[in-house]
């Protein structure tokens, strides 16, 4: 078989194995270690069973296969490796091919079988082959193999017919969960509750887990998880808790735990919490950071846990909730348990790697679990067919006993009538007697509400004019001011001007305003007023608590005329060299506004009012008659005309706020 220190590969009877074989050289590497490394290595040795890979080493195999034939020859090296990748040597390059479980379909050597990679010799064909051998968790049980085409067909025709009856297991378990998947869509369609949500979670994360498992078969159809194998590894042990976690949230749904035990609901619930928590963080783990490290430890401490834990709740379910549909819950559980227990033995004492062992079958351990879960999902699908039932039973209970009750509510109201038409009868002639004076009452409340209405409206009439008379007034000022040729600054006014309208329009359908508000209209205005009249008009105000002012109420453009009035009747005439306006707000005690400016004085005032009287003043002093009727607080107006020797230094206007 060996000549010239080569495998000859047309004379390979079935297969050659390639431990022991001393044509085959080994070499054990860092992964990191690339092609180029390994071709100038020199430390290489025979290959034998002592020489094994690790999660962070490789092992390299390198030998020469020669077809001495005058025939075109096929052998195929068979790798029990999650990752194998053939250099093969074509002349003075070289190509690569891979292959393995967790080599992508698309970039697999053989698409067919992830095992066997095809080597074809033409006649008289010499090549040297390095082979890396690498796995992602588990260490292989087997070793490399070169198997002859007719040994290949062999090998891989036992292969399918040992897993027949598995992959058929798998698709019976796909198929029926999708069948009750339809029917529980259809009941969470019509019923819109969390208990079909939660089945439906619970059903689909199944059938994810069931088209994981049929990735590590030969099954024809449905390995959609081949396209990414890696992760599919990662997926398979957090699906398998996803899926629990929904099963927990059905089952405090189904059987109402909340009404007979709330500590075993809560307990529950963060149990179902603490599925999908360790789902999340064992794929996180698993996929980004372990990279295939300690997952059987994990694998094994988790039930450790999980499994007791089940156990304990089970038996706490059974002594505490008294539900109809509690003894599926105990014959499905008792499937999911007895599945989950004897598949982690199985995976643990490792009892189906034994030839012609009763669990000597392809993905023992995941199919006896799905056997429980398959079971469980047939028990739950009872359950939930039950439930409606229970749910029509209780439905028509309750039709019955409203039947029922409006029934005796009918009795009841005609009883009602007859013992009201007699108080009826007994209360119409106090209501007779009573209708007199009522009447009264409302006739004279109308009259009332009739004169407040009256002096309501007089109030309105008099702010009515109180508006017309101040933009009267400041036409008069912007005329003015264009008539001086002082186009700027009658510009600004206008523009100021508008801004001020603006305020008093919205404060004129206000019956009040705080006094606080009133200050800035009367801010507004003075700015204007001193545009007009120039520097040597000033204005200052004084306000010992601004937030004070919030609290008190006037009529809105009370102070506005008194102002006015002081500058066009009282400043505007003076010949004064400084023109001044104080304006005082005292809330030391109850509020009092004091105004005072140091113009020409009432006297001389009136002697030019001659030419245009002024009625700011009636209308204020009408207003606060009418205002202090309506409200039971008053405002009080003083003037107090400042002379000095009979020669007038101005007046001062004193408005105090009482209650």
């Amino acid at each position: 078989m060996h000549l010239s220190g080569q495998i000859m590969a047309d004379v390979i009877p079935v297969k050659i194995n390639l431990v022991g074989n001393k044509n085959v050289k080994a070499l054990k590497s860092d992964r990191k270690g690339t092609f180029e490394d390994i071709k100038r290595q020199t430390a290489w040795k025979p290959y034998d069973s002592a020489i094994e890979a690790t999660i962070e080493t490789s092992i390299w195999l390198k030998f020469e296969i020669e077809n001495q034939s005058q025939n075109t020859v096929k052998v195929y090296l068979n790798s029990p490796y999650d990752y194998t990748t053939i250099h093969r040597q074509i002349g003075q390059d070289y190509i690569k091919l891979r292959n393995g479980s967790y080599i992508p379909l698309p970039e697999r050597a053989n698409e067919s079988d992830r095992s066997f990679t095809e080597l074809i010799f033409i006649p008289f064909q010499k090549s040297l082959l390095y082979i890396r051998l690498d796995f992602h968790n588990s260490k292989p049980r087997d070793t490399p193999v070169i198997y002859s085409e007719r040994g290949y067909w062999n090998a891989s025709t036992s292969n399918y017919k040992s897993q027949t009856y598995t992959i058929a297991f798998i698709y019976f378990y796909i198929i029926s969960l999708i069948t009750i998947f339809i029917f529980a869509f259809v009941f969470r369609l019509r019923l819109r509750k969390k208990l079909y949500l939660y089945y439906l979670g619970y059903l689909f994360f199944q059938l994810v887990y069931g088209l994981l498992v049929l990735r590590n078969t030969m099954a024809p159809i449905g390995n959609y998880f081949e396209y990414n194998p890696s992760l599919a590894f990662d997926l398979l042990e957090p699906i398998q808790f996803i899926f629990i976690g929904f099963y927990i949230f059905f089952i405090l749904q189904l059987l109402t735990v909340k009404t007979y035990d709330k500590l075993l609901a809560k307990i529950l619930f963060y149990l179902g919490l603490f599925c999908f928590l360790y789902a999340l963080t064992n794929f996180a783990f698993s996929y980004f950071l372990l990279n295939g490290k300690y997952t059987d430890q994990i694998f094994y401490i988790v039930r450790y846990i999980i499994l007791p834990t089940n156990f304990i709740l089970i038996f706490w379910i059974i002594y505490k909730v008294k539900h109809p549909l509690l003894i599926y819950f105990i014959v499905g559980q008792s499937f999911f348990f007895i599945g989950a227990l004897l598949s982690t033995y199985v995976a643990y004492s490792e009892i189906n790697l034994i030839p012609d062992h009763l669990f000597n079958f392809k993905e023992a351990p995941n199919i006896i679990f799905q056997i429980g879960l398959l079971a469980e999902v047939y028990c739950f699908s009872l359950a939930l067919g039950k439930n409606v039932y229970l749910l029509q039973k209780e439905k028509e209970r309750a039709n019955t006993a409203l039947i029922n009750q409006l029934q005796e509510n009918q009795y009841l109201q005609e009883t009602m009538n007859r013992e009201l038409d007699g108080k009826v009868q007994e209360k119409t002639s106090e209501l007779i007697q009573l209708y007199s004076e009522i009447e009264r009452e409302r006739n004279q409340k109308n009259i009332d509400n009739f004169n407040k209405k009256l002096k309501e409206t007089e109030m309105v009439a008099l702010r009515s004019q109180m508006n017309p008379h101040f933009i009267f007034n400041s036409m008069n000022a912007i005329k003015n001011l264009i008539m001086t040729s002082r186009n700027d600054d009658a510009i600004t006014y206008l523009d100021d001007f508008a801004s001020l309208l603006r305020g008093i329009l919205q404060n004129s359908n206000r019956k009040k305003i705080t006094v606080e508000e009133e200050l800035g209209v009367l801010e507004l205005y003075l700015s204007l007023e001193q545009s007009r009249m120039g520097k040597n008009f000033n204005y200052t105000i004084q306000v010992n608590s601004r937030e004070g002012l919030s609290q008190y109420e006037i009529p809105p453009l009370l102070l506005q005329p008194i102002v006015e009035n002081a500058i066009w009747h009282g400043l505007h005439p003076s010949l004064r060299g400084e023109k001044k306006l104080t304006i005082f707000f005292d809330t030391t005690n109850d509020l009092k506004i004091i105004i005072e400016d140091n113009g020409i004085g009432r006297k001389e005032s009136a002697k030019k009012k001659k030419l245009h009287n002024s009625m700011g003043t009636t209308i204020l002093q009408d207003r606060l008659t009418l205002y202090n009727h309506l409200n039971d607080h008053a405002i009080y107006y003083k003037i107090t005309d400042l002379e000095e020797e009979d020669r007038a230094l101005g007046t001062r206007i004193t408005l105090t706020y009482n209650y």
